[in-house]
């Protein structure tokens, strides 16, 4: 009977589109039950998908530092989150605590621009 080879799973690399990665962090965000360093390695995650050292660069860090915030094993300050929220392409919402999330078609939601001529 031949042996069964196993390899690490590695969710950065089923994370795909911008829609995935916002999913995954939501879900996260979910899951977290207040650990800050599991939502910075969800982030991590998520960076490693889109390439640690465009995210550092578009970020204004060094990929270095960014791998350190971002491994999970402490909290990174708010800025820094903020920064790399926004190097992925992402955003950060609220909304009042045991509310569904609201879904906005933002195709319908946006006026659309009258042409003339």
């Amino acid at each position: 009977m031949p042996k069964t080879r196993t390899t690490r799973y590695d969710v950065a690399e089923h994370l795909r589109t911008p829609e995935e990665m916002a999913a995954y962090l939501e879900a996260c965000m979910e899951e977290a039950d207040g650990d800050a360093a599991f939502i910075a390695k969800a982030l991590g995650d998520i960076a490693r998908a889109k390439g640690m050292s465009q995210v550092a660069s578009d970020a204004g860090l060094s990929r270095e530092s960014l791998y350190k915030a971002l491994s999970g094993e402490r909290s990174p300050g708010f800025d820094t989150i903020l920064k790399v929220i926004d190097a992925l392409g992402l955003k950060l919402h609220a909304q009042p605590a045991g509310k569904p999330a609201v879904s906005v078609n933002t195709a319908s939601a946006t006026p659309r621009r009258r042409r003339y001529g």
